[in-house]
C-alpha cells in the first residue's frame, strides 16, 4: 500500500508540471544566448560612444566659435595628452595570437597556449616606457583611464569583448619602441612560448599612422564608503 501511494503522489506531481509548462523548459535561463547578448551589448556600446563622440565635437565646435582666451592653447595640449584629439605620425604595432588549433599539447595547461590579458598590458606598459605619445588596442584608443579585462575567452576594453589576434599600436620613435621590447625580459619569456607553442608574435612599423581620438565616457565610477551616522551612546 505504501509503494502505490508514493508511485500515485509521483504521478500526481508529473502531471501537475506537465499542466504548467505546457511544453515549455520551467528552467528557461538555461537556454540564455549568451553570444547574442555580448553581441547586442556591444552594438549598444559602441552607439552611444558614437554619440558621446558627436557630442564631445559639437562642444568643440561651439568653444571654437565662441570668444577665445589665452586658456585654449593649454586646453588643447591637456585635451590632446588625455587622448581627447586625433593624432598622427610614425607607428609601431605588436600583433598578439593564441596557439594555431592543430597545436598538440598533451599534458600542457591549455592557459599557456592563449594570450591574457597581462600579456596585453605587459605589452602597452613596455610601450609607454619605450616613449610611446599614443597608443591604440584594436583600433580604440588608450587612455589614462583603460583596463584591459580579460572574460572568458575574450578581451573587454572599453566595454566591448575582442577576440585575437591582438593589436597594439603606438606613435613615437619607432626604433627606441622597438629597442625597449627587444630588450624587456617578458618578451625574451614570451618569445619562448612562441617557438615552442607557436603563439602569434609579430612587430610591424608604419611610416604614418592616425589614431581616433578617445569616443567614451570620461566619468570615474568608483566605490564608496557608505555614510553611516554616529550611534548614540548609552
Amino acid at each position: 500500500m505504501l509503494t502505490g501511494v508514493v508511485c500515485l503522489a509521483a504521478g500526481l506531481m508529473i502531471t501537475i508540471s506537465a499542466v504548467n509548462a505546457r511544453g515549455i523548459d520551467l528552467r528557461p535561463a538555461r537556454n540564455t544566448d549568451l553570444i547574442s547578448l555580448v553581441r547586442s551589448e556591444s552594438r549598444r556600446n559602441a552607439d552611444l560612444a558614437d554619440q558621446a563622440a558627436t557630442l564631445r565635437s559639437e562642444v568643440d565646435q561651439l568653444a571654437a566659435n565662441g570668444s577665445r582666451t589665452e586658456q585654449d592653447s593649454e586646453l588643447n595640449a591637456r585635451s590632446l595628452a588625455a587622448g581627447l584629439r586625433p593624432v598622427t605620425g610614425p607607428s609601431l604595432t605588436v600583433t598578439l595570437d593564441d596557439a594555431p588549433a592543430d597545436v598538440v599539447a598533451n599534458g600542457i595547461d591549455q592557459d599557456l597556449l592563449v594570450v591574457h590579458q597581462q600579456d596585453i598590458q605587459s605589452i602597452v606598459n613596455l610601450l609607454w616606457a619605450g616613449g610611446a605619445e599614443a597608443m591604440t588596442i584594436q583600433g580604440q584608443r588608450v587612455i589614462s583611464t583603460t583596463g584591459i579585462k580579460c572574460v572568458g575567452n575574450t578581451v573587454v576594453l572599453h566595454g566591448v569583448p575582442y577576440a585575437p589576434p591582438y593589436r597594439i599600436s603606438a606613435i613615437g620613435n619607432q626604433a627606441q619602441l622597438r629597442r625597449t621590447l627587444d630588450n624587456s625580459e617578458f618578451v625574451r619569456i614570451y618569445q619562448q612560448y612562441v617557438d615552442r607553442f607557436r603563439l602569434g608574435y609579430q612587430v610591424d612599423t608604419k611610416a604614418h599612422d592616425r589614431f581616433p581620438a578617445y569616443r567614451g565616457s570620461l566619468d570615474l565610477k568608483y566605490a564608496q564608503v557608505p555614510s553611516t551616522s554616529p550611534s548614540p551612546h548609552r
